[in-house]
């Protein structure tokens, strides 16, 4: 196309009615492209108009009734589109947002290494430290409920960058806490900003990459985070045994490299929720042109933030009691992170009272969880690829084969904890036995997240909060009595009472690869979700015939 002064046309389309000509204004500063609406893709889809984001418009004058609107929209290939970006693009923007859950992750090990010195130097009560320790989980499963939906208003990008120096403040806070109680205030803080950034990690990876593609990406995530719970623990526990450093350096640490995150991401990070791309280049044609019609496709039926806001309190809480498949995976990772939280804390305690290990040396234990996390990511491929082998035959519980497993192992691991710490038994034994625990604790969370983004399309992000609270009250809860538990039990029994609840829970995962598919044709939300997959492919059918 040629650029001249010369007035070109574009056709556009309203929802019903002829079809309206619309004469646009070449600018020499920015040339103007003739669009056919049907050669573009999505033009059936078209409410009134389909405009390229990849063009400035200058209306002159137009016969379009004031009304109306233009709706900016991707095409088809357009490198703007975050799904279109490019492969080391897309893998540069997954590796900065998982680095946010990776530096939030060590929060709650790291805060455990440091007990002993906390409670002399704050004269606070183990049971006081135990609350702190907590109530980071229950800033982190509570405070996302009211909060999801902000995403939808502003973005991913200044949530992530607002979490982040908010949480470095929180850890300051705690550095120079004097009390017991101003710990816990910056703790349940904490929680709430790292918990704000850190659920958008999976809608950011959804943004960007294909349903096909997102399962080594989403392995990477999980590893990250289980990988620098590792690595931070064992940091801590190292800090704790110099008597200069300890606990406040604990917390002054994560807060500079919280800290150090927040000042990168200011210069690297990237939006890339569609809706907010388009939004902003819909305002900037809105503003060369002086014509307010141009917009985004529903943005003039977009609820108000408080009625987002309540949508997001009260669907997942829905759907933890009244949907099948989501209740039953909620009571397993209950459970399962619940022990996880138990079983990070009482490391220290089972290899110090046993082994008569120091806090440095207690430490170098949880390098059982990175190397849980890189056996785990092994499996991850081979899930992926049985998923993709038998995804036409079984549907979502394709996911599951590696679920299964992990039902199975998960009581063996703790059974081998319990029982093999003891003085007479090889240190190494319950290694092993921690080992094959965050084994199953990587796998589960990888295998729930995407069985769930599967089973519920649209609807996941509500699924994936309710079991994200349960994941999170759970680890709130059990280390809450889990103290008293192995003082009075001893270190064998408590974990032996752990490991008989985990061989209840076995049948979870086999019953929903079994019964799966029928579970969610009973299901309210699953049923109409699948009438809505169903109906294209009647329609494509019926044209065919």
């Amino acid at each position: 196309m040629g650029i001249n002064n010369a007035p070109e046309k574009m056709t556009l389309m309203r929802p019903s009615g002829p079809s309206t000509t619309v004469t646009l204004l070449n600018v020499p500063i920015s040339p103007v492209k003739t669009l056919s609406l049907e050669t573009l893709p999505d033009a059936h889809k078209s409410a009134s108009a389909i405009v390229s984001p990849t063009d400035s418009f200058y209306a002159a004058s137009t016969i379009v009734s004031p009304t109306d609107s233009f709706y900016a929209e991707f095409q088809r290939g357009d490198p703007r589109n975050p799904i279109n970006y490019s492969w080391l693009r897309k893998w540069c923007i997954t590796l900065v947002v998982c680095a946010f859950n990776g530096i939030t992750s060590p929060a709650t090990p790291s805060f455990a290494m440091g007990f002993g010195s906390m409670m002399q130097d704050l004269n606070c009560t183990r049971f006081q430290a135990t609350v702190a320790y907590c109530l980071y989980s229950l800033g982190f499963g509570i405070v996302p409920l009211f909060t999801s939906s902000l995403s939808e208003e502003v973005g991913r990008r200044p949530i992530y960058l607002v979490s982040a120096f908010l949480g470095a403040m929180c850890n300051v806070l705690a550095a120079l806490s004097n009390n017991i109680q101003t710990i816990m205030v910056a703790r349940v803080l904490g929680g709430a900003f790292a918990s704000t950034g850190a659920i958008l990690v999976g809608g950011t990876i959804a943004d960007i990459w294909e349903p096909h593609e997102r399962g080594l990406p989403m392995a990477v995530f999980s590893m990250v985070s289980m990988v620098t719970t590792g690595l931070g623990s064992i940091i801590s526990a190292w800090l704790e045994l110099d008597p200069h450093l300890q606990w406040r350096w604990i917390q002054r640490i994560q807060a500079i490299v919280q800290g150090t995150y927040f000042l990168l991401s200011l210069l690297i990070m990237e939006e890339t929720r569609s809706q907010i791309i388009l939004r902003h280049i819909a305002k900037k044609i809105r503003k060369e042109t002086g014509d307010d019609r141009y917009r985004v496709r529903g943005e003039e039926t977009r609820p108000k933030l408080s009625a987002m806001m309540k949508i997001s309190c009260t669907r997942p809480i829905m759907f933890v009691l009244t949907e099948p498949i989501v209740t039953s995976i909620c009571i397993w990772v209950f459970f399962m992170s619940g022990v996880l939280y138990v079983q990070i804390g009482s490391v220290s305690g089972v290899f110090k009272h046993t082994y008569h290990f120091n806090v440095g040396q207690s430490g170098l234990v949880f390098i059982t969880v990175i190397v849980g996390s890189i056996l785990g990511l092994c499996a991850n491929v081979y899930q992926d690829a049985l998923y993709r082998k038998y995804v036409s035959q079984r549907g979502p519980e394709a996911r599951l084969y590696i679920a299964c497993l992990v039902a199975l192992l998960l009581p063996t691991s703790i059974f081998i904890y319990a029982w093999t710490a003891d003085p007479r038994i090889f240190w190494m034994w319950p290694v092993v036995g921690l080992s094959i625990f965050m084994f199953c604790s990587f796998v589960s969370y990888q295998v729930v997240f995407v069985y769930l983004a599967d089973c519920y399309g649209p609807m996941a992000s509500s699924a994936l909060a309710g079991q994200g609270l349960a994941r999170n009250l759970g680890s709130f809860g059990f280390p809450l009595f889990s103290h008293t538990m192995f003082k009075k039990l001893t270190y064998k029994w408590a974990n032996t009472i752990f490991g008989g609840v985990a061989v209840i829970l076995i049948p979870v995962p086999f019953v929903l690869f079994l019964y799966g598919p029928s579970l969610r044709k009973y299901s309210t939300v699953c049923s109409q979700l699948m009438q809505v997959e169903e109906k294209p492919a009647i329609e494509s059918r019926d044209g065919d015939a």
